[in-house]
C-alpha cells in the first residue's frame, strides 16, 4: 500500500527525506547498502551530503548490493527535480530516461532498456542524439553505486523487484502543461498528444502508481 504526500509543492524535501528514511530502514533490513560518505561528482555521481550517501555493501534489490530509486510520473510532474535532489541528497548516480527514449515515440523502449540495461549487465544505455534523430554513444552505470532513475517509464511491473524504493508524482493537466511546455517550448507542445498517448498505454499496462513506495502529488 503506498503513503500518499498530498499539497501543491516545488520543494521536493519532505519526499526526499522520506525516501531517505525508507532507504535507511531497508539498509538496517539487509537490502542495499551499508552507509558510507557521498560521491564529490567526479565518478559521475551527483556530489553528496556527507554521510547521507548510501553504499553497495549488503545484497540490494537489483542483486547487484546498490540502492535503486525509481521515479516516475507524466510529463511536468516534477521528476527530474526529485531525481537530481535526491542524488545529492544519496550521493548517487543519476540516469535520467530523457537521455535514452530512442526518440518521441521510444517510452515503451526506454522502459524496457531499464530493466535490460540499466539494471542489467554490463549496467549502462544507449543515449539518444535528439538533434540527429538516432542512437548516440553507450553511457556506463557505476554497478556497485546508488542510483537513481527518473523519468516516465521508469517503474514498471518488471523494474519494481529491481528497485529499493519507488515514487509516483502526480500534478493536475494545467500545472503539468504549464510546466513542460514552459520548459521544453513549442517542441514539445506540438509532440504533448502523442507522448501523452503512450504515457497513458504504459500507465494502462503497468499501473506504476500501484507499485509505489510513495505517491506525491505536486
Amino acid at each position: 500500500m503506498s503513503d500518499e504526500l498530498t499539497g501543491h509543492t516545488t520543494d521536493p524535501a519532505a519526499v526526499v527525506a522520506d525516501v531517505v528514511a525508507r532507504i535507511r530502514v531497508a539498509v538496517a533490513g539487509g537490502v542495499g547498502g551499508g552507509l558510507v560518505g557521498g560521491g564529490d561528482g567526479g565518478d559521475g555521481r551527483a556530489p553528496g551530503s556527507g554521510g547521507d550517501g548510501l553504499g553497495p555493501d549488503g545484497d540490494g534489490a537489483d542483486g547487484r548490493g546498490r540502492v535503486v530509486v525509481l521515479v516516475d510520473g507524466r510529463s511536468g510532474t516534477g521528476k527530474t527535480t526529485l531525481g537530481n535532489a535526491l542524488a545529492v541528497a544519496l550521493g548517487a548516480q543519476v540516469v535520467h530516461l530523457d537521455d535514452v527514449y530512442p526518440g518521441w515515440d521510444g517510452l515503451r523502449a526506454a522502459a524496457d532498456a531499464v530493466v535490460t540495461d540499466v539494471l542489467g549487465a554490463p549496467s549502462g544505455y544507449r543515449s539518444w542524439d535528439w538533434q540527429a534523430d538516432r542512437p548516440a554513444a553507450w553511457r556506463t552505470v557505476d554497478p556497485d553505486a546508488p542510483l537513481v532513475i527518473e523519468g516516465c517509464g521508469a517503474l514498471s511491473r518488471a523494474s519494481a523487484p529491481l528497485a529499493t524504493v519507488r515514487v509516483w508524482l502526480e500534478a493536475d493537466d494545467v500545472v503539468r502543461w504549464d510546466r513542460a511546455i514552459g520548459r521544453d517550448g513549442a517542441t514539445f507542445e506540438r509532440e504533448w498528444a502523442r507522448w501523452a498517448d503512450q504515457e497513458d498505454g504504459f500507465i494502462r499496462t503497468e499501473q506504476p502508481a500501484a507499485l509505489a513506495d510513495v505517491v506525491l502529488r505536486t
